[in-house]
């Protein structure tokens, strides 16, 4: 599916686990807030918590981003599924005796965006693991996307399988009519094959979604500053000040491919 130019919402996904996404998303807070854009992003299911040190999780980062207090406060309303164990969000549910309600879930988000339309602001939802990541035994990230209609900034990495996983997280995510607004490649620390070749490999199979280069970031701290413009790949028109309005932001929504449940 073409990519949406007049996006103002997006739902970040990854080919893998531990692969950037919290950095996209952080930088992608970072530069909209720089350039005077009203933004709030989300990450409505984490795991691997550690409730004794929110400021280095995924979701700290994030309040981080968006200049807001890390604490439990902030963290509950950013995420509102937490669970400890470092496993797929279903099996970190199972392991507490939970589960979640994928139809609750879809309705927070949706309830989120419909926020952010009146008022104006870029939502950024980022996802859990990668895009096939199963979230309850028989949903994924994947359907997750689908029943909000968001396109999807899908991202990457340059090490050594980097682009079956990215090319079939793709397909995946074309397959159910999700529109891919660009693909961000991360340099990846190891097993690297460089990034340069991945990034030129990937535009040729991905010619009408942006790939875009993330070099790696050896700044210590708030790492998100560091990164290169994202915006206009990413979100076009966005790199000027300015404020959005509510019609703005439905544009971006698709019609749903799945039900809850």
């Amino acid at each position: 599916m073409e990519r949406d130019p007049d996006a103002r919402a997006l739902f970040v996904t990854a080919a893998g686990t531990e692969i950037g996404k919290t950095l996209v998303t952080a930088a992608l807070v970072h530069q909209l807030r720089e350039a005077g854009r009203p933004v709030r992003a989300l990450k409505p299911v984490i795991s691997g918590l550690d409730e004794v040190s929110p400021a280095d999780s995924d979701s700290g980062r994030l309040l981080a981003a968006l200049g807001r207090p890390v604490n439990a406060d902030g963290i509950a309303k950013v995420s509102p599924w937490r669970f400890g164990a470092p496993l797929s969000p279903h099996m970190a549910a199972a392991a507490e005796g939970r589960e979640i309600d994928f139809d609750a879930l879809v309705a927070f988000c949706q309830a989120e965006a419909d926020a952010c339309a009146a008022a104006g602001e870029t939502l950024l939802i980022e996802g859990v693991g990668g895009a096939m990541v199963p979230v309850t035994t028989r949903k994924t990230v994947l359907d997750w996307i689908a029943a909000l209609g968001l396109p999807a900034v899908l991202v990457g990495g340059s090490y050594l399988g980097a682009l079956s996983h990215t090319l079939t997280a793709a397909r995946a995510l074309e397959c159910e009519g999700i529109a891919i607004a660009a693909a961000v490649i991360g340099e990846s620390g190891e097993n690297d094959v460089g990034l340069a070749p991945t990034v030129e490999t990937l535009r040729g199979f991905l010619p009408t979604t942006p790939v875009v280069a993330l070099p790696r970031i050896r700044a210590a701290g708030a790492v998100w500053r560091a990164a290169p413009p994202l915006l206009g790949p990413i979100l076009p028109g966005q790199s000027e000040t300015g404020s959005l309005t509510a019609g703005d932001f439905r544009a971006s929504r698709k019609p749903s491919h799945h039900a809850g449940g």
